[in-house]
């Protein structure tokens, strides 16, 4: 199977580390917005953050290292992704409540 430039992926990612108080949230709806990502982040726990974002496989390989590096202020010690295919689910790219 050949991916075409216009596919769209869904990627979900966890981090953890120092994403508390930081404007981690923000910052992730932001870096989203900008490449044209639908989806949402939350807090899930203490040091925890969970995004779920759909969108072309290049915007989001940029998202995905956007939120590794975080905002100013924080710093993400693990990070696990999951790839899939894009369920077309979400308008826009919004912060959800916390898990």
């Amino acid at each position: 199977m050949n991916a075409n430039a216009n596919d769209l992926f869904r990627l979900h990612i966890i981090v953890t580390g120092r994403v508390q108080n930081v404007g981690f949230r923000a910052f992730v709806q932001e870096a989203a917005t900008r490449l044209g990502l639908t989806g949402w982040v939350r807090n899930v726990g203490y040091n925890q953050v969970e995004a779920m974002a759909e969108g072309p496989r290049p915007a989001l390989e940029k998202f995905a290292e956007a939120v590794k590096t975080g905002p100013r202020g924080s710093r993400v010690d693990e990070a696990n992704e999951e790839w899939g295919t894009a369920t077309g689910e979400f308008a826009s790219f919004y912060v959800r409540s916390s898990r």
